[in-house]
């Protein structure tokens, strides 16, 4: 004969056994974790392909607009150009996590064997620790060690080179990517990218200060 409470008991766990109430609620719990990581993964993703995209805007942009100067170019045009590219770019703190670097190519006007192009002048803004993956003032001026020009790459098809008697603004931006929701998903990344433009109608390449500005108010790379 049964304990009277077990006979209590039974049909109680029946209906337990029955019961599917809150069955969604706790299968939601288990995949909560899931859709989380899932959906930061897919956040991060678009704000590193939207930091590849703006990246590689602003370098053409820089470019861009240093190729449009006419007559000649002064530092106070750099100034305004690296401006618009701080204004174009405040999401990103690229003053603070980035660098741009503007360069003047040109041939150098040297016969073979030292024939080749030669970066006239170099400008640099941002405050991040980069440095010119493709020259520094003055490099090729005496020789033919930038003979196939600027540019990624080690052959001269993926050179940018300049005519006799114009110049190209070459501009390399470095950026350390900053992620919205952390490094560990996709590692620490540093963004380059690179753009040219041959210059407009600017006939005198090389880059004046009419307004005499100290060196600590232009865009020096030192």
């Amino acid at each position: 004969m049964r304990h009277p409470l077990l006979s209590a008991l039974i049909p109680a766990l029946r209906r337990l056994r029955r019961d599917d109430r809150g069955l969604a609620l706790i299968e939601f719990a288990f995949s909560l974790p899931v859709l989380l990581i899932l959906c930061m993964c897919g956040l991060e993703a678009a704000n590193l392909a939207l930091a590849h995209l703006r990246i590689s805007q602003i370098a053409m942009l820089v470019a861009d607009n240093a190729s449009r100067v006419r007559t000649s170019i002064d530092e106070a045009d750099v100034n305004e150009i690296m401006i618009g590219a701080n204004q174009s770019t405040q999401s990103l703190a690229l003053q603070a996590n980035g660098r741009i670097f503007l360069s003047d190519l040109e041939p150098n006007g040297l016969a073979a064997p030292n024939e080749g192009q030669f970066i006239r002048w170099q400008r640099c803004w941002g405050n991040g620790a980069f440095t010119s993956s493709y020259g520094v003032a003055g490099n090729g001026q005496t020789n033919a060690s930038m003979k196939d020009g600027m540019g990624p790459g080690t052959t001269a098809a993926t050179k940018v080179k300049a005519m006799s008697g114009t110049a190209v603004m070459f501009v390399e931006v470095a950026y350390r990517y900053q992620p919205i929701v952390s490094n560990a998903i996709f590692g620490p990344k540093v963004i380059r990218y690179t753009s040219a433009f041959n210059v407009r109608e600017r006939t005198d390449q090389a880059i004046k200060n009419a307004g005499n500005l100290a060196a600590a108010n232009t865009a020096r790379c030192t």
